[in-house]
C-alpha cells in the first residue's frame, strides 16, 4: 500500500514502536508509554491492522526447535507449470520464504533443516523431482543479520519529519 493514499502520521508510528518492542503491550500501556488515550491507540491498532500495514502474529524461531541450518536456493521453473508448481513449493514445510527472481522463470527459495542430510536431500532429490523445477544455486545461510519482522520503515514514510522527532 501506497501512503500517498492513505495518511499514517506520528501516533501511528508511536504505537507501531511500541509494538515492535513488545506485541503483547495493551493499548492501555502503550497509550500511557507514548501519552495517548487508550481507546484511540486501540482504534488505530485495528486500524492499521484492518488497512494491513501491520500484522499481529506470532513469529517462530526456527532454532529452537532445532532448524539451525539455513539456506537461500535459486531455482528456475516452466512457466508453462507456473501454477502448479508454486503451489506445490508453497506446501513444503522446509520453506520459509518464496519469491519471484529477477527473470520470468526465477524462483527464489529460503529453506530451514535440522541437518545437512535433510538440506542434501532437498536439494538434491526433492525439489528436482518437481516437473518443470531445475535449482540453478544456493548458498548456505551462517546467520540472518536481520529479518522481515525486525524491519521498519524510516519515520518519513509516516510523514514525520527530522524537527517533530
Amino acid at each position: 500500500m501506497n501512503n500517498l493514499f492513505l495518511p499514517f502520521d506520528d501516533l501511528d508510528y508511536e504505537i507501531i514502536v511500541e509494538l515492535k518492542k513488545n506485541s503483547r503491550a495493551s493499548a492501555s500501556d502503550i497509550g500511557r508509554s507514548i501519552n495517548a488515550n487508550e481507546r484511540t491507540v486501540r482504534k488505530r491498532i485495528d486500524r492499521l491492522v484492518d488497512l494491513g500495514l501491520i500484522r499481529l502474529t506470532a513469529v517462530v524461531d526456527p532454532k529452537m526447535l532445532g532448524y539451525g541450518i539455513s539456506v537461500d536456493i535459486f531455482l528456475e521453473i516452466s512457466t508453462s507449470h507456473e501454477d502448479e508448481i508454486l503451489a506445490t513449493l508453497t506446501e513444503m514445510p522446509q520453506i520459509t520464504y518464496l519469491a519471484y527472481g529477477e527473470g520470468t522463470s526465477a524462483i527464489s527459495i529460503e529453506a530451514r533443516f535440522k541437518d545437512n542430510s535433510e538440506m542434501r536431500v532437498f536439494l538434491r532429490q526433492t525439489l528436482p523431482s518437481i516437473p518443470g523445477v531445475r535449482v540453478t544455486g544456493y548458498t548456505m545461510v551462517p546467520g540472518i543479520i536481520r529479518n522481515i519482522d525486525e524491519w521498519m520503515p524510516p519515520p518519513e514514510d509516516f510523514g514525520i519529519t527530522k524537527d517533530k522527532k
